[in-house]
């Protein structure tokens, strides 16, 4: 627009001027001795703008001509520009796309050649991140090296170097490292919310409980995590400051968490065990009641359900609060049924085990089931509750037809508590059926055997070498008495 703009001044100044000299019949002269040259007026301007433009265009020639060198490294700038890009686009392109190998070939071309030191250090960062990726940590480590020495004393290049150099050490869980690269730069202000993400899980992997709890807050006071994911942090830290809190730092720790993070079940169970720990009953019950009545967790159950006969009458009003909103929850069932073991109420505790086990079969309420009634006399249910208590457990029992007999240890290897030479005792207890030979002396150790009446009545049998590693326990279902073998040695019959 500005070009139409100028051109249109132009044509109007030159319709005014020819407008001009072709009224005006004047005359130019011009005496040079010895010449004198007369000109009319309207051929001295136009050789007079003639003259302008050809010395203008001779001007400028001489300062294009002059200034080619300067143009010519400018150039070359452009172009070595336009070509670390190409390559810092093409890496970083190979590096979300996967091609790891690739990648790392266009960024260590760029980190090799390119000039610029801002260019250098992203380069040698993306490649140390393909590096990274192929699991070449030691080139990685090179690369780190030489991003960092392109850094300098550039403040924001050497940061960028840490943080990216931390985040890789984090992966690799070398946190010690990371969190040495990590601290200085950690303001006041905390700006830096990537590092202090960082910092966060480098103090999680070395399982530093208050800088995590610390930094978690701080964290989601700016917005810079996901609220689920703050609340596991914040609980998970709480649960283990509280599992080491003296009765002094009680109030400041349990103050400062909020009404949602003191229902959470790791928290109350921690707070509960810390108050049950410090001799605090009623406050210990008062945790879970509140967590629980926010939610019937089985943990908390347990955990509530476990106290002496003096406490047993109050938590069972509390949870016959709860039966009335959750009638058939298995769980609060089997709670029950303990507090009133716990009450010695035998009757009702039975009466509440045996609903929950209609609802559930569960191992924790057949081995409450199995002392109740091996306490009341019934041997045979007692047993019939602990092997349904196996089977609910997964354990794998084998059928037996009979009762197994008891092995016989007679011949069994004895294990000698002192054994020594008369120049060195034994580090490790010897077995009076095998040889030990030190590994530091040229000549074997001799066992000594304490005579004892134990291994006196093992040498009045002298098993046969074929036998020397076998157990001598009876095989089930096999009468020994009847063999070849036991008849040969003059074995009695049993």
């Amino acid at each position: 627009m500005r070009g139409w703009i100028w051109t249109l001044v132009l044509l109007a100044a030159a319709v005014g001027l020819a407008l001009v000299l072709h009224d005006h019949s004047g005359n130019v002269l011009i005496i040079a001795q010895p010449w004198r040259i007369e000109l009319s007026l309207a051929l001295a301007v136009v050789l007079t703008c003639v003259c302008f433009v050809v010395f203008y265009g001779v001007v400028r020639s001489l300062y294009w001509l002059s200034s080619s060198p300067t143009r010519l490294r400018a150039w070359r700038g452009r172009r070595a520009q336009r070509r670390d890009t190409e390559l810092l686009e093409s890496g970083w392109i190979n590096v979300l796309e996967g091609r790891y190998v690739q990648a790392e070939k266009d960024l260590s071309t760029l980190l090799a050649h390119t000039r610029s030191a801002d260019r250098k250090v992203l380069a040698g960062l993306s490649a140390a991140r393909a590096l990274h990726l192929l699991g070449e940590y030691s080139r990685r480590d090179q690369v780190l090296h030489q991003a960092q020495d392109g850094a300098g004393k550039d403040s924001r290049l050497r940061q960028a170097v840490d943080t990216v150099t931390a985040e890789m050490f984090l992966d690799q869980g070398r946190a010690q490292e990371a969190l040495a690269l990590l601290e200085p730069w950690q303001d006041a202000s905390s700006r830096f919310l990537h590092g202090t993400r960082l910092l966060l899980r480098a103090h999680r992997q070395l399982s530093h409980v208050d800088q995590v709890y610390a930094l978690t807050r701080l964290l989601l006071r700016r917005s810079a995590i996901d609220r689920t994911q703050a609340h596991q942090f914040i609980c998970e830290a709480a649960a283990q400051r509280l599992a080491t809190v003296s009765d002094a730092g009680w109030k400041a720790i349990w103050s400062d968490l909020t009404p949602q993070e003191r229902v959470d079940s790791r928290v109350a169970l921690a707070g509960s065990a810390a108050q049950q720990r410090l001799g605090h009953s009623q406050e210990a019950a008062r945790i879970l009641e509140v967590a629980i009545g926010n939610e019937l967790d089985e943990r908390l159950l347990r955990a509530y359900s476990r106290c002496d006969t003096e406490q047993a009458a109050d938590r069972l009003a509390h949870a016959e609060l709860w039966l009335k909103t959750h009638p058939d929850h298995p769980g609060l069932l089997a709670a029950l049924g303990q507090l009133c073991l716990a009450g010695q109420l035998w009757g009702q505790g039975e009466h509440y085990l045996n609903r929950s086990l209609t609802l559930r079969d569960d191992m924790h309420i057949h081995a409450l089931l199995g002392h109740l009634d091996d306490a009341l006399g019934r041997p045979e249910q007692a047993l019939e509750h602990w092997r349904r208590a196996c089977a609910a457990a997964d354990v794998d029992m084998p059928e037996v037809s009979r009762l197994l007999p008891a092995a016989d240890t007679r011949a069994d290897p004895a294990f000698v508590t002192e054994a020594a030479t008369p120049t060195r005792v034994a580090a490790a207890p010897e077995a009076a059926s095998g040889a030990y030979l030190d590994d530091e002396l040229d000549e074997p150790v001799s066992v000594v055997q304490a005579p004892s009446e134990a291994s006196a009545e093992a040498a009045k049998v002298e098993p046969s070498p074929d036998e020397e590693y076998f157990d001598t326990a009876p095989i089930p279902g096999v009468d020994m008495s009847q063999t070849s073998a036991s008849n040969a040695r003059g074995d009695a019959p049993r």
